[in-house]
């Protein structure tokens, strides 16, 4: 098979190098949280979300597999989504005050060691493209534990819960791949992004209208897989 022109990889690598990026983002998040400024940590972390939502289309319109066989772009999003989703909400969660202090290491391992083995997990997605098991996004529970700021012991307890979760057959709905009330879930993305980043501004202190409507968001997500129909049913093959 001949090899892809020079400028045809360069720009299938750049796709790459687009994914990779997302990994220094996660470390300058990490260098945020060690200086305790949880805004820039989460806008940082933000900017890693952005760019793992885009880097599949540019891979997919780039035909990136195809041209480069050699580097896996699947393995580069687990490594970066490892990183930017439980590393680094791991540090936070175990330095950010929100633990009982004799239980914020250990919270740290759990979340470390639960969110290692989901990604190593070859059935952590369902045929209809749901998640099983509680999908390691850890980044949104340090997210609300922040904006919510809960007794340490209930803390605690969140972590343990969704550490938990990790191992049980339960779904999570994916926002975007999900078909059923796909519109609803993407407007509803859309107005939780809105209203974070708008937490955001206010140093994760928004006011009980816009942690309201957070909180309602979170709960229609963790919701939805309840309701869930099975692989075969309408809107969901």
């Amino acid at each position: 098979m001949a090899e892809h022109p020079l400028p045809v990889r360069s720009r299938a690598f750049a796709v790459h190098l687009l994914t990779a990026s997302g990994a220094a983002l996660g470390l300058l998040a990490l260098l945020a949280a060690t200086q305790a400024q949880w805004t820039l940590m989460f806008l940082l972390l933000g900017a890693a979300l952005v760019v793992d939502g885009v880097d599949g289309w540019f891979a997919r319109r780039l035909d990136v597999a195809q041209i480069l066989p050699n580097w896996s772009g699947e393995v580069l999003d687990y490594v970066v989504d490892f990183v930017t989703y439980v590393m680094v909400p791991a540090y936070a969660i175990s330095i950010g005050g929100l633990l009982p202090p004799k239980l914020a290491v250990a919270g740290g391992l759990t979340i470390m060691v639960t969110g290692a083995l989901y990604f190593a997990d070859m059935r952590m997605k369902t045929s209809d493209h749901y998640f099983r098991g509680f999908p390691a996004v850890w980044n949104m529970v340090a997210f609300y534990l922040f904006l919510l700021r809960p007794e340490p012991w209930l803390a605690a307890v969140a972590v343990a819960i969704f550490a938990a979760l990790t191992f049980v057959p339960v779904v999570f709905v994916h926002p975007v791949r999900v078909k059923r009330l796909r519109g609803l879930t993407l407007a509803l993305l859309v107005l939780w992004s809105l209203l974070a980043a708008f937490a955001l501004t206010r140093d994760l202190a928004p006011g009980p209208l816009v942690t309201g409507g957070l909180c309602v968001i979170a709960l229609y997500f963790l919701g939805l897989g309840l309701v869930r129909r099975g692989p075969g049913s309408q809107g969901e093959e």
